[in-house]
């Protein structure tokens, strides 16, 4: 599969060498654009194995980075016990703020939780909004038919679909429904998928980047792939890319943590681009580039869905 991502060459762009405390490793960044710069969220894993969200901010969305001193999202309800982890950042007009979808992790298992916030100094949490096991949510920005929709993957049975749900005040949700299925066995997007960046809003409707994990013998691949939803009616996939559009290939993909690991949390718009922030094989921060109108041309290349 021909890969439309193009990887900087600053690569890796964080690890956990810059993070101001000891850690484990920096990995699977939310982004956004905040107050002229790029801002990453980064899940930040400590020397006991549990994670925290912490911001840092680059002018240019490669170089100089500057990390907080302190995490922004950190364990302090039971429901978070063992971590806050890959968060994805949506800026929501209507409130004037950002919204962060990210996984609470306890004793419980993984569930999707919500917190807002106007200036990543500080923020209000929401609490658990969809119940173990359930992680990979993404807000979209703005309503559609007066409902907030929420991208988010649970698991039964060891397979993961994403699906969509809908809520009329960010607290309560409901009318879940399968979005894109795991393709199984020989896939590459086989053994479960969930969602990677935040829905990206296009002229040719929703933009998904999302991640699909095969399992082979020495262990799964995470990899990359595109779909797309109607710009008026997400609950619809229009097309979906056969197969990846990004891969674990290099040295820092290849080998970490967690090897054979791409897995983007974030991405932003600019002149025409997409920046897609991600982590590698768990322990590092990368970014990869590609234009928007050969994502949307590829997506739209195999028959609908």
């Amino acid at each position: 599969m021909t890969e439309l991502f193009h990887r900087h060459p600053a690569n890796p762009l964080l690890t956990a060498a810059d993070i101001p405390v000891h850690a484990a490793s920096a990995f699977n960044p939310a982004a956004t654009d905040f107050d002229g710069e790029i801002l990453l969220l980064v899940r930040v894993e400590d020397g006991r194995g549990i994670s925290a969200l912490w911001v840092a901010r680059s002018g240019d969305g490669v170089t100089d980075w500057r990390v907080d001193a302190r995490p922004l999202l950190f364990p302090v309800e039971p429901y978070e016990e063992w971590g806050c982890e890959d968060g994805r950042i949506t800026y929501v007009p209507e409130l004037g703020e950002w919204v962060i979808a990210y996984t609470a992790y306890s004793y419980l298992g993984p569930a999707v939780a919500l917190a807002r916030t106007r200036d990543f100094r500080s923020v209000e949490r929401l609490g658990i909004v969809l119940s173990p096991d359930n992680k990979d949510a993404a807000l979209f920005p703005h309503r559609i038919d007066g409902q907030w929709l929420l991208l988010h993957r649970p698991v039964a049975g060891g397979t993961g679909h994403m699906w969509l749900a809908s809520s009329p005040d960010l607290l309560h949700w409901g009318r879940s429904n399968v979005l894109l299925r795991a393709r199984g066995e020989v896939w590459w997007d086989g053994a479960r998928i969930g969602g990677g960046a935040q829905p990206l809003e296009t002229p040719d409707g929703w933009l998904l980047l999302y991640h699909g994990v095969k399992q082979m013998v020495s262990g799964p691949v995470y990899r990359v792939g595109l779909a797309l939803l109607d710009r008026d009616d997400p609950w619809r996939a229009v097309a979906r890319t056969d197969g990846w559009v990004f891969a674990p290939e290099t040295p820092y993909e290849r080998a970490g943590d967690v090897p054979n690991v791409v897995f983007p949390c974030g991405a932003v718009l600019r002149d025409g681009e997409v920046w897609m922030y991600y982590g590698a094989a768990d322990s590092s921060v990368c970014l990869a580039t590609a234009r928007l109108d050969e994502l949307i041309a590829a997506v739209k290349r195999p028959s609908p869905v």
